[in-house]
């Protein structure tokens, strides 16, 4: 299955990759962990990328598209993916289309604005490995303690609530076109939100019709 998860920041698209990732056997590509990974590390990219991340603002498409089709490439994504976080714009989108990026389905996870905002106060991310934690509904076992790595986790200053408030605005203005143009395609499925990662779980299996 070669899947695009589509929703607002917050939303839960990155927790429920990892679940599908195991379901399915396939690979998350997530432009959010590539890009703080390149931020860390000094990078080109990550020196290009860190003044947009930071401000909630959109990352240029020639950044976000170059990285991605180059982990598309390689082998592990022969039998499908998941593209968490890309495409973020229509041009994006276009991009790939045009590029031959397949997409079978693209699955929006639809959350309100005003929880968005709770939920993320409440996020948590592994300094050493990426990994996402929120204190209420996916806390580490040790508090502040990553359970893959044993590294400390922080809050990133993208979720902090000026900043989500930011990030929603060019969300609904930048990436929320996209629901029409897949829909226009036949490939939009909608999940709305759950009281529960399990439950949201549960309805995206559902929708896609996956094997429990």
């Amino acid at each position: 299955m070669r899947l695009i998860l589509l929703g607002a920041p917050g939303a839960g698209k990155g927790t429920q990759a990892g679940i599908l990732s195991s379901r399915l056997g396939i690979p998350v590509i997530s432009t959010g962990n590539i890009l703080r990974a390149a931020i860390k590390q000094g990078t080109h990219v990550g020196l290009k990328a860190r003044e947009y991340v930071e401000n909630g603002k959109l990352v240029p498409d020639d950044v976000i598209i170059g990285i991605v089709e180059e982990r598309l490439a390689e082998s592990d994504c022969a039998g499908g993916y998941i593209l968490d976080g890309m495409p973020r714009t229509i041009p994006q989108a276009e991009h790939l289309e045009k590029d031959g990026v397949g997409v079978d389905c693209a699955l929006c996870i639809d959350v309100d604005d005003e929880t968005i905002i709770a939920r993320m106060s409440g996020r948590r991310t592994c300094l050493g490995c990426g990994a996402s934690y929120h204190v209420v509904s996916a806390p580490p076992r040790t508090e502040g303690i990553c359970d893959n790595c044993g590294s400390e986790l922080t809050i990133r200053k993208d979720d902090s609530p000026e900043t989500v408030r930011n990030r929603l605005e060019v969300y609904h203005r930048e990436t929320e076109p996209l629901l029409n143009f897949y829909a226009e395609r036949g490939k939009l499925k909608t999940v709305k939100n759950q009281p529960s990662i399990e439950a949201t779980t549960a309805e995206i299996v559902r929708v896609l019709g996956i094997e429990p």
